[in-house]
């Protein structure tokens, strides 16, 4: 069985390579999914169907180019830190934006039990106003 660093880093791994089912495929149909409060999707979703929607697909919708890039994995056992920048270009302005970003996952079993991300939503909330 992988370890939880080997999953979470595969998942990013899948994002780099626009993998929305390796992106997926840690999650279960109780992962708590929870975008920061300013953030374009914020909120929490429940489940890799409403994640998919709720985030990965509405960022494609909204942004051209969105991406991120992770500098470091953090490995703490059941939890582990993701820790990079996004970037992107909000379609209904034109603008671009640069922001940190760290996730927190925790693990059991190989799964994902929840994710939490935060961000500095200042740097995105700027580009599209």
């Amino acid at each position: 069985m992988a370890t939880n660093h080997e999953i979470i880093t595969e998942h990013y791994a899948a994002s780099d390579a626009g993998d929305l089912a390796g992106m997926l495929a840690p999650l279960t149909q109780e992962t708590r999914w929870t975008e920061a409060a300013g953030f374009p999707c914020a909120g929490t979703y429940v489940g890799p169907d409403a994640v998919a929607e709720n985030v990965f697909d509405a960022l494609q919708k909204m942004f051209d180019g969105f991406t991120l890039r992770v500098d470091e994995v953090v490995d703490a056992g059941e939890v582990q830190i993701g820790i990079g920048t996004y970037t992107g270009t909000y379609r209904a302005t034109g603008k671009a934006f640069r922001a940190r970003v760290a996730h927190i996952w925790r693990l059991a079993d190989g799964k994902v039990i929840s994710f939490e991300q935060i961000t500095d939503t200042l740097m995105v909330d700027r580009c599209m106003h």
